[in-house]
């Protein structure tokens, strides 16, 4: 008893001196960014930041690697305040603190020229006795495997510490996801099928649609607020079954949802938000062009008003779901002048057919047409991405966002959507992460090699407890910004959970194909599918570079004392 007493004075010890590295890492991070922003004379344009790309980038995921580290430190803290028994908690996050140090270290030693970063400054904080001596504990090959052997004896990744109604919520979409879901998940992906109305119509019928809809829109959300940790349990457990299939179904409705919400008139509101909430129409977003990407002041895309609303004229790219869909969330160019960027778009709901087809092409009765072909990919199979292109399209004065008063407006409600659409994307990083994580958990046990059992080797073991620290982070990451949003906060950290839970996914379901050799490169495994599937989460939502360079690192910047 007297020796487990001292284990656990010990391990808090630990934790303790954890966080007190992280506050030093973080303290040289403020310090950096106060420095570019003096260097800058405060001008924190887009024109002078692109100028320091390199910089930017790297403050951006310096700033996703604390904030990761800082809310795994924070678990293992609530974890040991709420069960006497926290030894694994504190063991993954002062493990994944000691992978924190080195990968920091590296991230400053890339700019430490460039913003004039002392190397005594660098010496001051990883060279300490503090850090040496947790590092030489926690990046120590046998305290890694350990880790990884305890993921394995307790088949998970750390104690939840979910409420009893959010429990239920998961519980109840667990149990959808494996039941439902999952028989068909291979299928639709190796079909290129789309998602069936086997899945739609219990999603429909469980609320799935109107998760971010306050319940007088018919929706699930809270009339006096906003419960963004309801979406992304869900989101996580559909997203653990199917990424596209399941898991990708809450974000365009999530987007849509909240730009109407947030933006449009009682009278929209009172139209679209119960039919969005009940999944019928279905809804996609349309905001990408092929020339433009993510850069949304650079739009081509252009409305013109004509008697009773506007003519929509151009091209769309990536609009994910746009052939199902009955309605889609279009960003268009309503004041010509150029020079106004940003401040010159508009959002409009646009109504078109329905259709399982993966090219279409549709004709109103005044001679607009709207055409569309899906995009094929190696993964995200299920809902497809589709380029459209409009040629004077009508759509009335009415589904113009915000109506004539927020005329140019659609930027800004666009950003504020997106925002819920990164903290999503987050969740569904964290489900396809823990369907790779407990595929491979099994696999390891069962695959033997050279006489043993692949989760009796140390190497084995220490890639197994680095995802299920990565996993841990970003779960943690996740729930606290969606607390941070529920009280109308949480932006910035919305991006850079996206940043760093979306780099996590690749990183944990190349792992979890490696482990499982060639088996895990063949469609026999839905392994493969994981680690395919992994890779569109960098790119969409905000393409990481277009997020770190003009989301995160202007915000920083702008924020630094």
């Amino acid at each position: 008893m007297k020796n487990s007493e001292n284990q656990s004075a010990s391990q808090r010890a630990s934790l303790t001196s954890a966080g007190q590295i992280v506050a030093s890492i973080d303290r040289l991070f403020r310090s950096v960014l106060s420095q570019v922003k003096k260097s800058l004379g405060g001008d924190t344009s887009t024109e002078r930041l692109d100028a320091m790309q390199v910089v930017s980038y790297e403050l951006a995921m310096l700033s996703a690697d604390i904030f990761a580290a800082q809310s795994i430190v924070l678990y293992a803290e609530q974890c040991i305040a709420e069960a006497h028994d926290s030894s694994f908690e504190i063991s993954l996050a002062c493990c994944c603190t000691a992978e924190t140090i080195g990968k920091t270290r590296s991230r400053f030693e890339k700019i430490k020229y460039s913003v004039g970063l002392e190397e005594q400054s660098l010496v001051e904080v990883y060279s300490s006795a503090l850090v040496n001596g947790f590092c030489r504990q926690y990046l120590d090959p046998q305290a890694v495997a350990e880790a990884g052997r305890e993921a394995i004896s307790r088949a998970g990744f750390g104690r939840s510490l979910l409420d009893e109604d959010k429990a239920i919520i998961a519980a109840s979409f667990a149990r959808f996801s494996d039941e439902i879901v999952t028989p068909l998940a291979e299928k639709i992906h190796r079909g290129d099928l789309i998602v069936p109305e086997e899945i739609l119509t219990p999603l429909r019928e469980m609320g799935c649609f109107g998760l971010s809809i306050p319940e007088r829109f018919g929706g699930t959300s809270p009339n006096d607020g906003e419960d963004h940790l309801a979406m992304v349990v869900v989101t996580q457990e559909l997203s653990r079954a199917s990424l596209a299939a399941a898991g990708s179904l809450i974000t365009r409705p999530e987007i849509m949802g909240k730009a109407i919400y947030h933006g449009g008139t009682e009278e929209q509101k009172a139209q679209w938000l119960p039919r969005i909430a009940a999944g019928d129409p279905l809804c996609a977003i349309a905001v990408t062009e092929p020339d433009a990407g993510s850069d949304v002041a650079a739009m081509r895309f252009k409305a013109t008003r004509t008697e009773g609303g506007w003519l929509l004229q151009g091209s769309k790219t990536w609009s994910t779901f746009a052939g199902k869909s009955g309605i889609l969330l279009v960003l268009a160019r309503t004041r010509s002048d150029p020079s106004l960027g940003h401040k010159g778009l508009s959002l409009f709901i646009v109504e078109k057919p329905s259709t399982d087809q993966k090219e279409f092409s549709f004709t109103q009765d005044g001679g607009g047409k709207l055409e569309g072909a899906a995009i094929p990919t190696i993964g995200y199979r299920g809902m497809h991405s589709f380029t459209l292109f409009f040629d004077d399209w009508f759509v009335p004065n009415e589904n113009l966002i915000g109506g004539d008063a927020a005329e140019g407006q659609g930027f800004y409600l666009t950003m504020k959507a997106f925002a819920g659409g990164r903290l999503q994307t987050a969740a569904r990083a964290n489900g396809l992460m823990r369907a790779a994580f407990e595929q491979t958990l099994q696999y390891a046990q069962a695959r033997r090699v050279f006489g043993k059992a692949l989760s009796e080797y140390q190497l084995t073991l220490a890639k197994i407890a680095q995802m299920t620290w990565n996993l841990r982070a970003c779960h943690e990451m996740t729930i606290r910004v969606a607390e941070f949003m529920d009280t109308g906060h949480g932006q910035i950290e919305a991006s850079l959970v996206k940043l760093y839970a979306c780099r996590a996914a690749e990183s944990v379901t190349r792992e979890a194909v490696q482990i499982h050799g060639g088996m895990g490169y063949s469609e026999e495994t839905p392994v493969s599918r994981y680690y395919v599937d992994a890779r569109v989460l960098s790119i969409f939502e905000g393409a990481e570079e277009t997020l770190a360079l003009k989301v995160v690192a202007k915000e920083l910047l702008t924020r630094a004392d």
